[in-house]
């Protein structure tokens, strides 16, 4: 554990052993076995009546697929995405229908419950040795257009995947902030009983 990541209280590694690169190995590709490994970690994230509201559309490295989600992100980051294995566009179904029900409602927990499906796959993606970087730095209304995507589906995240490489390819200033990252101490997010925050 790097010093910038010291636990307040005991954890296991898998949680401070994960975090966000910007420097990718372009020469890796992820084989399909991997790839659906964290989609089927994802699966098993717990979320209200089992609606499982999440889904994934993903596009591999020079495919199609990938030229088109690649040209929606920003210019920032084109520049390193370039270098990684896949994308993962991230949408969360904002209704649902209720057991013994006909008719969908909305499904209030619908981005919280892709939240937890999201940091799954992240987590798998660490035990075997890839990294993931969520980012939200894309043109929404150009990717609902080219993936067709209908308004019921909410857009959270384009998550990139790749293996850790050099960060020489790196802008000085991406290159200076390519490390684990601190966190907040336990105690300023969490209150007994009533809202007690200083934010």
């Amino acid at each position: 554990m790097s010093e910038l990541r010291q636990t307040d209280h005991e954890i296991d590694t898998l949680f401070t052993n994960r975090w966000s690169p910007r420097g990718f190995n372009q020469d890796v590709e992820i084989d399909s076995s991997s790839l659906w490994q964290l989609f089927e970690a994802a699966r098993w994230a717990p979320s209200a009546w089992n609606s499982q509201p999440w889904r994934f559309i993903y596009a591999l490295k020079e495919t199609v697929h990938w030229e088109t989600l690649f040209s929606t992100l920003s210019e920032y980051n084109q520049s390193w995405v370039a270098q990684a294995s896949a994308l993962v566009l991230v949408l969360s179904k904002k209704s649902f229908v209720a057991p013994g029900q006909e008719s969908a409602v909305l499904l209030h927990s619908h981005s919280f419950d892709t939240g937890a499906a999201w940091a799954h796959l992240a987590l798998q993606a660490s035990l075997k040795g890839w990294h993931t970087h969520a980012i939200g730095g894309y043109d929404q209304t150009r990717v609902r257009k080219l993936l067709n995507i209908p308004e019921d589906y909410q857009l959270e995240a384009i998550v990139v995947i790749g293996q850790q490489g050099s960060k020489a390819h790196l802008s000085e200033v991406l290159q200076a902030r390519e490390k684990p990252t601190p966190r907040r101490p336990t105690v300023t997010f969490v209150s007994e009983g009533t809202f007690s925050f200083n934010d």
